[in-house]
């Protein structure tokens, strides 16, 4: 098992899972986190830490697409291990349907 950030993250970037993490397996993009699939040891503690339930277990349905997604831009992106501000119009995101087609950045975070 292995946890993942899915759409719910993207226009939000929320940090405070990363500040719980003890691996650092989080990696920055410029508008949304995502987990190393193969360095997550499935502690869960970052899980309950995320305000916008971004955060799930690679075991429920449909997250397959979400582990490659997350492996893919966690290997190309700067790792993150330090909270930092969401970003300034997270709040009016939040809970919002479709931001991946609308939102989504491949540009990389500053990573810390």
């Amino acid at each position: 098992m292995t946890y993942v950030v899915i759409d719910s993250c993207i226009a939000c970037k929320y940090t405070d899972c990363v500040e719980v993490c003890p691996v650092d397996c989080f990696y920055e993009g410029e508008n949304m986190l995502v987990i190393h699939p193969d360095e997550c040891i499935d502690c869960g503690v970052c899980e309950p830490e995320c305000p916008v339930d971004a955060i799930r277990s690679d075991t429920e349905p449909g997250m397959e697409t979400w582990v490659e997604f997350n492996r893919k831009y966690s290997e190309i992106w700067p790792v993150i291990f330090e909270r930092s501000d969401p970003l300034p119009d997270a709040e009016s995101h939040e809970g919002e349907d479709g931001k991946l087609e609308k939102y989504f950045s491949e540009k990389p975070g500053q990573g810390t």
